[in-house]
C-alpha cells in the first residue's frame, strides 16, 4: 500500500489507516490482535485509536496486539473527551493532558506515541495552554507529534500562531469526518491545512453504512447495521438520502465499481487528503474495503458525484462532528430581564 507524509512534518502514513472505535463491539482481545495483525500484513502502518473507546479498553487491547511489532506502526491515539463521563477528566488542560497521556502510555504498553491528538476543540482552555502541553511531551520524548480532531479552520490557525508565537512544535494533522455526504471540510477546513501544511486523517468515509448502498429503498434494514440498532445519525428512512444513494449507485454501476469502493476512492481524491481511516469489525470487512486500495477515479466520476452532493455540502449537518459553541441558544440570544 501507498505511504505519503502526514502533512510537510509528520511521519509517512499508509493511504489508508485502520481506526479501532468499533474493534471491540463484536471482538474479543484476541480477535481483535488478529484483525490488527492483518490490517499491518496488508501494508497499513497508522493505527488510530482513542483513550475514550470502551473507556480505554481499546488502548489496552491494542498494547497486547502490537506487543513485538511496535515499530511496524505510527501508533496515534486521542484525549479530551470524558473519560468515563467524568468532565474532570476532559478536555485540553495542561493538567489533563499530562495526566491522560501517562495513562494512555501504560495502557498502550509503549514508551511513546506517534501522534497525540485533542478529540474535540475545548473552548474552555486557551489554546495556548494545549500547545504548549503537548510541546512539553514533545520535548520530553512521549509523543513525536501532535494533532487537532474535528476543528474548525479558524482554531486551526490559532494553533499554528500559537506554536509560532510560543516557539513550540506545531500541530501536524487535522482529523475530521469526510465522506461525499459530509463534504463541509472542503469549504474553509482543507485549504487552511494545505496552506500551513498539515496533514489530514479523514474518518466515517461510508458515513455510517449509507456509502455502501446497505440503505435503499424499499429494502428492509439489515440485521445488527447501525440504523437497526436505534443510532441517531444513521437514519434509514432519510429521504435526500435515500435518493442520492440511488443516483451514487447508478455512476459506480456505470464505472464497474461497488459503491463502497467509489466511496473510499472518492474520499483519496482530493490533494488535501492524507489518510482515510477504516473501521472494520471482522477480517472479512477489512478485506472487502481494501479492495479500494489503487482504484482513482476519472474527472468524469468526480464531475457526476459533484451533481449529486454538491462541494462543501453537509446532506446532515449533524454529521460534522463539533458543534461551535457560539451555536448555543444561550450565546446568540440577548439575556433581557422580565418584568
Amino acid at each position: 500500500m501507498q505511504t505519503t507524509p502526514l502533512g510537510t512534518r509528520g511521519p509517512k502514513v499508509s493511504r489508508f489507516g485502520f481506526g479501532t472505535m468499533s474493534l471491540l463491539t463484536s471482538q474479543t482481545p484476541t480477535e481483535a490482535a488478529k484483525l490488527v495483525d492483518q490490517a499491518i500484513d496488508s501494508g497499513i502502518n497508522l493505527i488510530d485509536t482513542a483513550d475514550i473507546y470502551d473507556n480505554g479498553a481499546v488502548e489496552e487491547a491494542l498494547g497486547q496486539a502490537l506487543r513485538g511489532k511496535r515499530d511496524k506502526v505510527v501508533l496515534a491515539t486521542k484525549l479530551g473527551l470524558p473519560m468515563n463521563g467524568d468532565p474532570t477528566r476532559s478536555g485540553g488542560s495542561r493538567r489533563w493532558i499530562v495526566q491522560a497521556v501517562e495513562d494512555s502510555l501504560r495502557r498502550l504498553g509503549t514508551d511513546y506515541i506517534d501522534l497525540y491528538q485533542l478529540h474535540r476543540p475545548d473552548p474552555k482552555t486557551p489554546i495556548e495552554e494545549t500547545v504548549a502541553a503537548f510541546d512539553e511531551l514533545t520535548q520530553a520524548g512521549k509523543i513525536r507529534f501532535a494533532g487537532s480532531s474535528v476543528f474548525p479552520a479558524e482554531l486551526i490557525v490559532q494553533s499554528q500562531w500559537a506554536a509560532e508565537k510560543l516557539g513550540a512544535a506545531p500541530f501536524v494533522s487535522e482529523q475530521a469526518p469526510y465522506s461525499i455526504f459530509v463534504r463541509g471540510i472542503e469549504r474553509a477546513v482543507l485549504p487552511v491545512c494545505r496552506q500551513y501544511g498539515i496533514g489530514t486523517l479523514v474518518w466515517s468515509p461510508l458515513n455510517g453504512g449509507w456509502l455502501t448502498g446497505k440503505y435503499r429503498r424499499g429494502k428492509p434494514v439489515p440485521g445488527g447495521s447501525r440504523a437497526a440498532s436505534g443510532n441517531p445519525f444513521v437514519r434509514a428512512d432519510d429521504e435526500r438520502k435515500l435518493a442520492m444513494v440511488e443516483a451514487l449507485a447508478e455512476i459506480a454501476d456505470a464505472a464497474g465499481l461497488t459503491m463502497m469502493q467509489m466511496s473510499l476512492a472518492w474520499t483519496l481524491e482530493h490533494p488535501a487528503v492524507t489518510s482515510v481511516l477504516l473501521g472494520p469489525r471482522t477480517p472479512e470487512q477489512l478485506d472487502q474495503l481494501l479492495t479500494a486500495d489503487g482504484i482513482t477515479l476519472t474527472p468524469d466520476i468526480l464531475d457526476a458525484i459533484d451533481l449529486v452532493v454538491a462541494p462543501g455540502d453537509y446532506v446532515d449537518p449533524r454529521n460534522a462532528g463539533w458543534v461551535p459553541p457560539g451555536l448555543q441558544a444561550d450565546q446568540r440570544r440577548t439575556k433581557r430581564e422580565t418584568a
